[in-house]
């Protein structure tokens, strides 16, 4: 689980989007029923999906062919190494990391792994934000950052308080993760209850 951990903060997205007004024409819902499906297979049903979808439009704009600088591959953006560890734990994702009804399901149980770590280690209003930053930026960096937020008397379980000390944690890329989550956040703000993300007028 550590070297998965760590494996999955190299999975940054440098290829794709500059913002979160798209024209919906450029993009395509024909992944929605593969998001619906494998985020209630791994959330339950009354968990939004389109969630994923937000972040696989920041993670990749839904290009499957997409890789970025690193080495991340596909609509996820993971690393090879990180979707072959997450398809030997979960016998259900049987295909490649290029096809993309794998290389979404194996991002979507990433996130899962990542929900289940931060359970303990923040408040349920915020395991969203801990969940989709370290799914960037690595659980390690993170943690680090609750170390500097303890220090500084703030409740390292709350995410305003690991904005506050971004800046001052080491060996964090922090305007990456910050952006990236905003860029999320934004892109599921701007999504219809059918998962279309509406152009701005």
């Amino acid at each position: 689980m550590r070297a998965l951990v760590r494996t999955v903060g190299l999975a940054l997205a440098l290829t794709v989007l500059a913002g979160p007004a798209f024209a919906q024409a450029s993009l395509t819902d024909k992944y929605d029923e593969t998001f619906r499906k494998y985020s209630k297979h791994y959330f339950g049903p009354a968990f939004d999906w389109r969630l994923f979808k937000a972040q696989a439009i920041a993670e990749s704009n839904l290009q499957v062919r997409a890789r970025s600088g690193a080495g991340a591959r596909g609509i996820m953006q993971l690393m090879p190494t990180t979707f072959k560890e997450i398809r030997s734990k979960n016998p259900e994702i049987t295909g490649r990391w290029d096809h993309p009804e794998w290389n979404i399901a194996a991002g979507i149980a990433y996130s899962r792994q990542l929900w289940n770590l931060w359970t303990n280690d923040s408040v349920v209003d915020h395991l969203r934000e801990f969940m989709l930053s370290s799914y960037n930026a690595g659980r390690f960096t993170l943690l680090r950052a609750q170390r500097v937020a303890s220090e500084r008397a703030l409740d390292p379980r709350q995410w305003p308080s690991i904005e506050q000390v971004a800046p001052t944690v080491p060996r964090w890329r922090y305007d990456e993760t910050l952006n990236y989550l905003t860029r999320i956040l934004s892109n599921l703000s701007g999504m219809d209850h059918k998962g279309r993300l509406v152009a701005e007028k």
